[in-house]
């Protein structure tokens, strides 16, 4: 029958298409009731596209591991994912979580973009090398070639879509069917992936029926609901619309006041509306004629899917059911098989599997479409229908013929576990076995999975307790315990034990006092020398717990432990980085460098070695050597892909943090996106509060006061809760943007938690977390001479102590502010002078820029304006080229205040306006990556957005730095770097 109604909501996904078309990428939200029509419009639409990714929830496989991510990605080999996990037997476990399959998606999706063409801005010319010639004869002969363009001239096509090609006459059209009962990993990934289309012609569907059913990942929900997503609500036909519908299954005599009665009735769904006149025809029309007579409700859709079904011979029959059992799709040949557990021989050798088929489809219980692989039930209603009416006798059989024909060892052990009548400890063994493998590789979703099914399994209370414990635990470092309270209350019903209180622990890490009286109860449980394992994980959270407190020592010491107990299970790979980062927070940084010893390229480095590798790269940002830190940390973030999302975020963050102390805010801004972006992606907002801060420090030296606040009010919320780190970062990030703004009493106002949690030498280590040099200075600042000494003096004595250069410098800079507060000028000259000797050491090309300043007014106050304006030109300088507007604006001020207007050309005046300074961060990232030798494919990778995201970028750096070719970009980049600045160390080299 034709379609019905709908115009507006046509319309509406028609206008969405024109935009994901011209290189706009959209975001399509359809939502509406059961039966309400929404996948019918869905199909309409895209009735005559032929660039499309499908997938749909169903709800007996929403806890099945990336099982929507396989068909979108097309598990059978035939899709577009082919080469990304499909077809290889091993399922969702191909993905360690799902920023890996969301990586994957992206690729699918450039790939069906027809991405890789040729092309100034494509893979193919970057991977000819950079001196390779960057346009083929094909372009100079043919510019209307698609992928290329005229020599000369920058990848430009439209004003609208820079650099994008016309390879398609339509976009790429994902579309996600009944994302409530998708599995929550793909949401996961498919969040992930959309979050990164910018450039790109894509338009993504997902239907749902309720924008707020609580089973949708919550960033996946704020992406299709947010103002620019374009969402369409459907509510039933209206009565002319029913009628048209009932003409089309042609039932006639519908008149306008039955029509109008049959709305009322039915609110106008469509499949209530199909069921009632399919069921009733005639009587439906009498009934609707007499007012006082009540039309029959529908029936129960499975009435109606039995009734076929009772219609279909005993081939059809069976391979339905069948199919329902394998699934809402499968292969023929699959569901033939199992279905031959159905069959007499006869019946077998009488029929064959596409006569059966034909007749399934023709009754409409399955469908089938040219090209097409796998067969499908038309509605997961269908399916569920089908399923739910076996007998408990023929579903088992046909569970276990099923368990013989999947080739995939997790699916036959699914099937296996549903056709289990009772507790089968052989089979309970074996799910928590596989799950077991899946958890030391890193797969915690499918690890959970199986560990379920094997408590379900469990032959006595012990065994389903053990596996439901480590089931939890699984689910826990996948990132998915939607109620953690929930859990937790159900573990507490557990026999008292071990991995009861360690569990119990682990969920209680924001109530920090239980968590540790928790752990401390399991810890008296276990006996270590018999449970290695379990002793090494309540290790591990003990070193997680002690540094939410910030306690170095303690932290270090517990984390010893776990890695001396089982080193490749403590149920974390942070273990050897919460090692490290306590050693030095306790004071023994460079002792703990020295001990590391060589470690191998991160690219070779193995799980442990990488942790290690990450570790360094802290280290060396906190001792100062910011060039081997960033080394080692850019590194590191470069290699962890494969790793789980906590790690990569505080990867990701750590790279942002040395990257801003090095002078490299272009780069932090990137990475402290990548790493918010990366937690919201995972509902975990809380394992990034460190990188709130940084971001909020990066944007106040910008002067994007508005977005430090943003950031700053996001870490404030954390704050609450009293804990330690939270307080600690909320504090730092409102310091640090009111310093920036000029306002010492906001200083003072955000600093004052800290001074609760102080002295701690863990809070005041040198080169860790600084915030004694702010604290003395609003003092000073303020008058209150007395307390800004009793700020500063305990980080000196320690700074002192360490011999850490970067801290000295800070701390004389806050002393000489002090001193000249105070009216000693010849303590405030000692001061400086003192900073200065030690900015001979030290890379931060900030904190030398605000000695430099802060030297230079203390001069100027003092009428030595010669020497003064030496100093401050050398802080305009580094503020030049840093770009930081409000501390420039005060190196401005103070140079006027000597008599010294502007030197110079304008470009030396203001912010650089050359080469890197022309360009976004986002695009200065992509710029970087390309003149470092990258292929467009491996900065979509590194970067993880999508090629022509990359291509995008490329087709805006082109014309703004006035170059047509990767080697020009390559030698415009290097043109631009700083020369030496004046007193900066050599690279490498640490206090």
């Amino acid at each position: 029958m034709e379609f019905v109604g709908r115009a507006d909501s046509l319309a509406l996904l028609a206008a969405a298409r024109e935009r994901a078309h011209a290189g706009h990428p959209q975001r399509v939200l359809v939502e509406g009731p059961a039966g309400i029509g929404k996948t019918a419009l869905v199909r309409r639409f895209l009735r005559d596209d032929t660039h499309v990714l499908y997938g749909a929830g169903e709800e007996a496989e929403s806890e099945l591991a990336f099982g929507v991510l396989e068909q979108l990605l097309g598990r059978d080999g035939s899709g577009p994912g082919n080469g990304h996990g499909a077809g290889d037997g091993t399922g969702g476990g191909r993905w360690a979580d799902a920023h890996a399959a969301g990586a994957a998606l992206l690729e699918a999706l450039d790939e069906a973009q027809g991405a890789v063409g040729g092309g100034p801005d494509s893979d193919d010319s970057a991977a000819r090398g950079p001196d390779a010639p960057d346009f083929d004869d094909r372009a100079a002969r043919d510019p209307d070639t698609p992928g290329t363009s005229a020599p000369d001239t920058p990848a430009c096509d439209t004003p609208d879509t820079p650099g994008i090609r016309d390879t398609a006459d339509t976009p790429v059209t994902l579309v996600l069917d009944d994302a409530q009962w998708a599995d929550h990993l793909s949401l996961q990934a498919l969040a992930f992936a959309v979050r990164r289309l910018r450039a790109d012609r894509v338009l993504v569907l997902v239907v749902v029926r309720d924008a707020e059913d609580t089973r949708l990942a919550e960033g996946l929900r704020r992406l299709f609901t947010a103002d620019d997503a374009v969402r369409v609500r459907l509510d039933g036909l209206g009565p002319a619309e029913l009628a048209e519908l009932g003409g089309g299954l042609g039932v006639r005599g519908l008149t306008a006041r039955a029509a109008a009665r049959l709305h009322v009735h039915t609110a106008g769904n469509p499949l209530h509306v199909k069921a009632l006149l399919e069921q009733e025809g005639a009587g439906l029309l009498e009934a609707l004629g007499e007012s006082d007579v009540t039309p029959p409700a529908p029936k129960s859709f499975t009435a109606l899917v039995l009734a076929k079904l009772a219609a279909c011979s005993p081939a059809a029959d069976a391979l339905v059911c069948a199919a329902a059992v394998l699934g809402t799709h499968c292969t023929p040949a699959d569901a033939w098989e199992v279905a031959g557990a159905d069959l007499l021989d006869e019946e077998r050798r009488a029929a064959d599997v596409l006569t059966a088929l034909e007749e399934a489809v023709h009754t409409g219980l399955l469908t089938e479409a040219p090209g097409d692989p796998l067969i499908r039930f038309p509605h997961p209603l269908v399916h569920a229908a089908v399923y739910h009416q076996l007998g408990p006798s023929r579903r088992a059989a046909l569970h276990l013929s099923a368990a013989r024909t999947v080739r995939d060892q997790a699916h036959r052990l699914r099937h296996r576990a549903l056709a289990a009548t009772g507790p089968d400890p052989e089979l309970a063994a074996e799910l928590a076995a596989l799950g077991r493998k899946f958890a030391a590789e890193g797969a915690w979703a499918n690890a959970a999975g199986q560990l379920t099914a094997a408590a379900r399994l469990g032959p006595d209370p012990a065994a389903y307790e053990q596996y439901t414990l480590e089931a939890v635990e699984c689910a826990l470092l996948a990132g998915y315990v939607p109620d953690m309270g929930e859990v937790a209350q159900q573990i507490a019903q557990f026999t008292p034990g071990g991995w009861r209180s360690y569990l119990l622990g682990r969920l209680s890490l924001f109530d920090l006092d239980r968590a540790e009286a928790l752990l401390t109860d399991a810890w008296h449980r276990c006996d270590p020398e018999a449970e290695p394992v379990l002793g090494a994980r309540i290790a591990g959270q003990f070193a997680a717990l002690h540094g939410s407190m910030s306690h170095g020592a303690e932290m270090a010491e517990w984390a010893d432990l776990a890695i001396r107990l089982a080193p490749d299970d403590t149920a974390t790979d942070m273990i050897r980085v919460l090692r490290l980062t306590g050693l030095a927070m306790s004071g023994r940084a460079p002792q703990t460098l020295h001990a590391l010893g060589p470690l191998p390229d991160p690219a070779l480095a193995t799980p442990a070695q990488l942790e290690e590798l990450l570790g360094r790269g802290t280290l060396r940002e906190w001792t100062g050597d910011l060039t081997g830190a960033v080394r080692d940390l850019g590194g590191v973030f470069g290699a962890c892909h494969g790793r789980a999302a906590s790690f990569r975020v505080v990867a990701a963050t750590a790279l942002a943090s040395v990257e801003y102390r090095a002078g490299r805010w272009d780069d932090a801004i990137v990475h402290t996106d990548l790493a918010l972006s990366l937690a919201a992606d995972t509902d975990q907002p809380h394992i990034a509060l460190y990188c709130r801060m940084l971001a909020a420090q990066v944007h106040a030296v910008r002067g994007a006061f508005a977005k430090a606040q943003a950031h700053a009010r996001v870490a404030r919320v954390y704050a609450a809760g009293g804990h330690v780190n939270p307080t600690l970062w909320a504090a730092l990030a409102e310091a640090h943007l009111a310093r920036a703004q000029g306002r010492p009493e906001d200083v003072l106002a955000a600093l004052g938690p800290l001074l609760a949690l102080a002295p701690r030498g863990d809070l005041e280590e040198p080169g860790t977390v600084p915030w004694a040099d702010l604290l003395a200075e609003a003092w000073a600042a303020l008058g209150d001479e007395k307390r800004a000494v009793q700020a500063l003096a305990p980080y000196e004595v320690l700074a002192t102590q360490r011999g850490h250069h970067g801290a000295l410098l800070v701390a004389a800079r806050a002393r000489g502010t002090l001193e000249a507060a105070r009216g000693d000028t010849v303590a405030a000259e000692r001061a400086f002078r003192s900073g200065l000797k030690h900015a001979a050491h030290v890379e931060a090309p900030f904190d030398r820029a605000l000695l430099h300043l802060a030297y230079g007014g203390f001069l100027r106050r003092a009428g030595r304006r010669t020497r003064a304006g030496e100093q401050l030109r050398t802080a305009r300088d580094l503020l030049v080229r840093l770009d930081a507007p409000p501390d420039l604006g005060r190196c401005e001020r103070e140079l006027a205040a000597c008599g010294l207007g502007p030197v110079g050309s304008a470009a030396e005046r203001g912010p650089r306006t050359r080469g890197a300074a022309l360009l976004t961060p986002q695009e200065l990232a992509v710029a970087r990556l390309v003149a470092s030798g990258l292929t467009n494919r491996q900065v979509a990778r590194e970067l993880v957005i999508s090629v022509k995201t990359v291509e995008y970028h490329l087709g805006r750096i082109f014309p703004k730095l006035g170059v047509d070719s990767r080697t020009r970009l390559t030698a415009m980049l290097a043109a631009d770097e700083p020369g030496p600045e004046p007193g900066r160390p050599e690279p490498g080299r640490a206090p």
